[in-house]
């Protein structure tokens, strides 16, 4: 409703001239003095109405502009008199009590518009006591005392300022305040459900104002007791607050705090702050991102960076950069120093048998024996699965490493228990000296590492010192190494085949793939040089995709009866794509899988993985079969023949050697072709070489032979040409 304008005062009546009362006479003297007197009046009373017309009619501007000023304040403006009658008001008190401005008129009580209100259900507040909160409002209204805020009706929350003026009349202020409140409630809702602590702090004093049931859990004091501290109560050692210097939202997070808990346990803290009012005094809120467990995690990790996870020996970084401080030192002097690469010999056998948890144990068990041998300035390192290196120096002379080795080599191979077993292992360690053998840590090592590969070879279970020509035989590998890769992705490689043949018939019963390597300077070069270089490379995996595919394809195209076998890598195996690979060979080649045998290890099987013996059950469903090759060698056990079903068992060329003349020999190829026979297992003999060895086998009744008593390995072309030299025979036989 528009406020009400003020009552405009009558306008004044005209007043009469003398000649529109008497008519006039001819004057007299005395006459011409009385109406000049009269004239004089009436321009006064004109003079007088015309002021009090301007007067009024400024009046009234002014009004209209008080109207209109009022009218767009955002808050809402009442004036009442001295009893609470309404007088003036604006648009926005109308909409703020939209409700009740019907009721609104001068002279209009406030109170009765309340009431009305109340009875309306205008106020929330007021339910259940309707009374009691009108007597209430009316003495805030009458006996104002400061703010208050007001609930209605909608949902809204006003706030309400009312003062009283000089002549005890009432000017009032409405301000809609809902938003606000909810902006408060959110922040309420927000600081006491946060998951992360909270306290709001004094900004003047770091007097603790508030704080949530996060920060109260999190540091162990009740709310009470919290907000009776200060915000240096709980910094361990900084004496000024987070806000005291403004940081970058970075710079605060890159910072870390230490504060102390009830139970005075230490705590790491990244603290983000942001000032604000609390209860009307400036404040600060600190949300406190407690950083412990990632500090000490960091801490882990940098030390893991530089350390073994599993001997917490250092590793190979570290190792290089100590090697470098002692080679520092060691040029001050004419001292020499020894650094020793220590390989333990047939520890993969051990993983294997025992497991790899064991295998940890006793790589644990290592580590300790030779940090217990050494000096305190001494260095050992763990650089690989089962290699560590010692840097000893203060040596006089470099017979001094030696000693030393030999006290290492003993220590080792005292037997070890782990799981209440008796465990031994033995060692292989290559010994660098410096200055002679190199200048910095890398060449140290690194020919310290060939010196180790020699002794593998040549002395195992002992030592070797460095020779300038080992240099050479490693380039040499290294060569092998980048020549191979390229003839793999070149497709040079070629596979030869070698026949099966059914030593109760003669026949050729199927072909051993085996792989050659022709190349274009060395010429055909022996898998014995570089299948090794091929394993520690990973490059195995490779070259055994390429064979398994270039055989299926000759074999498609040899007779029905005619199989192939290819040797699998147990590194195949462990990459797990073994079955996929084999279906997608066996589609594009047309290979029916009964003509495929994988020949793979016992090493494989002794892993004892779920994976591997999923990956082999599926083959063997598929109608691939399974070949165990060189059986009788490394840890051959009977378990693992009952945990896969073989189709095939080939005996290890060490049994066959000299067969004729070797009774013990005998006597185990006699048990194998025994307990194939009970298994329903074909037997095959590798490395057939003389009529000596096959007459024996033939003897105890071995199923098939293989070797060059009967065909060196050829390539496909000729393959062909054996075959159908074969059937030709048979057709003569069948015309016969």
């Amino acid at each position: 409703m528009r406020p009400v304008r003020p009552i405009k005062p009558k306008k004044l009546n005209r007043v009469p001239r003398a000649r529109d009362a008497i008519r006039p006479v001819k004057p007299t003297p005395k006459l011409a003095q009385h109406n000049l007197g009269t004239t004089a009046v009436i321009d006064e009373v004109a003079g007088r109405r015309a002021e009090a017309e301007a007067a009024i009619a400024e009046a009234e501007k002014a009004h209209d502009r008080l109207i209109e000023a009022i009218d767009i304040l955002p808050e809402g403006i009442v004036f009442l008199d001295s009893e609470g009658r309404y007088i003036l008001w604006n648009k926005k008190y109308a909409e703020i009590y939209n409700r009740s401005s019907d009721l609104f008129k001068p002279g209009a009580r406030l109170q009765d518009t309340i009431r009305i209100g109340v009875a309306r259900g205008d106020y929330p507040e007021a339910v259940g006591r309707e009374d009691e909160w009108v007597a209430e409002r009316l003495d805030k209204l009458f006996r104002p005392k400061g703010r208050h805020e007001q609930k209605l009706a909608d949902g809204r929350t006003i706030l309400i300022d009312e003062r009283l003026t000089s002549d005890g009349g009432i000017v009032g202020l409405r301000v809609d305040i809902t938003e606000l409140k909810q902006r408060e409630e959110s922040f309420r809702l927000l600081f006491d459900g946060n998951p992360v602590p909270m306290i709001v702090c004094a900004r003047s004093d770091g007097r603790v104002l508030g704080v949530n049931e996060a920060a109260a859990r999190h540091y162990g004091y009740s709310r009470a007791a919290f907000e009776q501290l200060n915000i240096r109560n709980l910094q361990a050692y900084e004496s000024e607050p987070p806000w005291a210097a403004e940081h970058s939202g970075e710079e605060q997070a890159a910072r870390t705090w230490k504060h102390v808990r009830a139970d005075g346990a230490l705590i790491d803290l990244a603290i983000y702050s942001r000032h604000l009012v609390h209860n009307e005094q400036p404040a600060v809120l600190l949300a406190l991102m407690d950083i412990t467990e990632r500090k000490r995690a960091e801490a882990r990790l940098a030390f893991l960076a530089q350390h073994d996870a599993l001997t917490g020996l250092p590793s190979r970084n570290l190792l290089r950069q100590k090697i470098e401080d002692k080679l520092g030192q060691m040029r001050r002097g004419s001292e020499k120093m020894a650094v020793l690469v220590l390989g333990l010999d047939n520890f993969k056998s051990i993983n294997d048998t025992l497991g790899h948890a064991a295998g940890d144990r006793l790589l644990r068990g290592v580590g300790k024996r030779l940090r217990s041998i050494l000096r305190q300035e001494d260095v050992v390192a763990r650089l690989n699965s089962d290699e560590f290196a010692i840097v000893h120096g203060g040596l006089a002379r470099p017979e001094d490493a030696a000693q030393l080795c030999r006290r290492l080599l003993q220590a080792i191979a005292d037997p070890y228990l782990i799981d209440g077993s008796s465990v031994t292992i033995g060692a292989t360690v290559g010994i660098a000296m410096a200055p002679n053998d190199g200048d910095d840590a890398e060449k140290l090592l690194k020919n310290a590492d060939m010196a180790l590969s020699r002794a593998k070879t040549e002395t195992r279970g002992s030592f070797s010192y460095f020779e300038t020509g080992m240099d050479a035989r490693a380039q040499s590998r290294r060569k092998i190494e980048i020549e191979l890769r390229d003839a793999i992705q070149r497709d040079v490689l070629q596979p030869y085949y070698q026949p099966l043949i059914d030593l109760s018939t003669g026949r050729i019963t199927g072909f051993e793939a085996l792989v050659r390597w022709p190349h274009p300077e060395r010429g055909m070069i022996p898998p014995s040089e570089f299948i090794p270089v091929a394993e520690d490379t990973g490059l195995i995996s490779a070259l055994g995709r390429v064979m398994l595919r270039r055989a299926c394809n000759d074999a498609a195209n040899w007779p029905d009866e005619v199989r192939v076998a290819v040797n699998m890598s147990p590194l195949q195996f462990r990459v797990g794509n073994v079955l996929s690979l084999v279906m997608d060979v066996l589609k594009q080649s047309g290979l029916p899988p009964s003509r495929l045998e994988l020949e793979i290890t016992e090493t494989l099987v002794l892993e004892k993985s779920g994976q591997v013996l999923a990956t082999l059950h599926a083959l063997r469903a598929l109608g691939v079969r399974i070949s165990m090759d060189d059986f009788g060698t490394g840890y051959s056990s009977l378990s693992y023949l009952r945990s896969f079903p073989f189709d095939k068992i080939k005996v290890d060329q060490s049994f066959i050697r000299d067969l004729a003349a070797n009774r013990e020999a005998q006597a185990i190829v006699r048990s194998i072709v025994s307990l194939g026979k009970g298994l329903g297992v074909t037997i095959t003999a590798e490395v057939v070489e003389t009529e000596a060895e096959l007459r024996c086998l033939r003897a105890e009744g071995c199923h098939e032979g293989q070797g060059y008593l009967f065909s060196r390995p050829r390539p496909n072309a000729e393959i062909v040409g054996l075959l159908e030299a074969q059937s030709a025979a048979d057709r003569r036989v069948m015309v016969a």
